[in-house]
């Protein structure tokens, strides 16, 4: 196994980690820096990307290896406190996420993408615009989420198959904080505002759908 870290905006660097080659980045890390660090991993045997970040962070550098076709590479994600990727797939904080970044095992997990080619590792969360209600209608595979207008919906990523789970948010009894399993989640609405891993959208939209992709990545725990 080969190292390497993307240390990405400037949270503390663990000590198990200060004698492995490092690559500073952006906190969402841009196309052209994950490049940049692909391009000499590429040529490594057995490469691992830590990333040292946040939930943002790692969906950007996913997102990147999707779109280059490099899922091969082993990933392992250090957060420096709590996010909710951590937390979905176990993986601590800080100089104890380091340990399991240098010593864990990578076994691939489902990749969850919306119709904008973009990775979800934590949350993404759609809302009306402005903070107002989402009406229209979704779905996760065949089970209908609600219809008519609801505060909002929550979409995590799943360790397991079959990838994902969503759930209406807001204050009706009725929803609850149920949460349906699924391949993937289409949402028809007048008008949405998404949300994935902390950072909003530039603009509106009418339908949005989160899915598993067809190929999984290799994760470190």
């Amino acid at each position: 196994m080969t190292p390497f870290v993307l240390h990405c905006g400037n949270p503390p660097l663990p000590i198990s980690l200060t004698d492995v080659p490092l690559t500073s980045a952006s906190p969402v890390p841009t196309d052209e820096e994950c490049d940049s660090l692909f391009s000499v991993v590429g040529t490594t045997a057995d490469p691992r990307v830590i990333v040292l970040g946040n939930d943002a962070s790692l969906a950007a550098v996913l997102t990147r290896l999707m779109r280059t076709e490099r899922l091969h590479f082993e990933i392992a994600f250090v957060p420096e406190s709590a996010t909710s990727a951590g937390h979905i797939y176990r993986l601590g904080t800080g100089s104890r996420a380091a340990k399991v970044a240098m010593t864990g095992t990578a076994s691939p997990v489902p990749l969850i993408r919306d119709d904008a080619g973009k990775a979800v590792v934590g949350r993404a969360v759609v809302h009306g615009p402005a903070g107002t209600d989402l009406e229209g209608e979704a779905y996760v595979d065949d089970t209908q989420l609600f219809s008519g207008a609801v505060s909002g919906v929550e979409v995590i990523p799943t360790p397991e198959m079959p990838g994902l789970k969503a759930r209406v948010t807001g204050r009706r009894r009725l929803f609850g904080r149920r949460w349906t399993s699924g391949r993937a989640m289409q949402l028809g609405a007048i008008a949405a505002h998404l949300t994935r891993d902390g950072v909003p959208g530039d603009r509106e939209v009418k339908r949005s759908t989160f899915y598993r992709h067809d190929r999984e990545w290799l994760l470190v725990r």
